[in-house]
């Protein structure tokens, strides 16, 4: 059996807690802080503006040699401008269990994700984490802290992270 995988980003942003939900809870806004490189495209009709609980969002995604994959996840946890959770129902993880969590601090918001995820084909999956996945996760948020830092400031003398587990 395949292992249960996690990784914890934390990066802190100067802007008001209003701005970081008013963005961070609409799900159209995801494009713009993921690597154009993984073909992320929502391609439901009907998910709606603003994140609640219960909210279907279907994606597409290439993130192996441009092959598209069917990806749904559903909003299954809402604390008004406190914390959001997404878990895959269909797609390329076993389980995918996404946590997004907002603080006020000095300065700014403090925006700490928290991911569990598994992958399918026991030893392969495990394997491929090693290779791929994890290096690919990486990526991901690596561009999403650059993102970030784009549209809002970068926070002077902090240091995003990323660790995993």
């Amino acid at each position: 059996m395949s292992k249960v995988y996690s990784l914890k980003t934390v990066q802190k942003i100067p802007i008001s807690l209003d701005a970081a939900w008013d963005f961070f809870s609409k799900p159209d806004n995801l494009k713009d802080i993921t690597p154009s490189n993984l073909g992320f495209d929502i391609i439901s009709k009907h998910h709606g503006k603003t994140m609640y609980a219960g909210q279907i969002i279907e994606y597409t995604v290439k993130p192996i040699l441009g092959i598209p994959l069917y990806w749904m996840t559903e909003i299954t946890h809402v604390k008004d401008q406190q914390f959001f959770v997404d878990e895959q129902r269909f797609g390329p993880y076993t389980m995918w269990h996404h946590q997004h969590h907002f603080k006020v601090i000095d300065g700014g918001v403090e925006m700490t994700d928290i991911v569990h995820y598994k992958l399918p084909l026991w030893i392969l999956g495990d394997i491929a984490n090693v290779i791929l996945v994890k290096a690919q996760l990486r990526g991901i948020f690596e561009h999403r802290f650059t993102a970030v830092e784009a549209r809002f400031g970068k926070w002077v003398g902090a240091t995003n992270e990323i660790v995993f587990g």
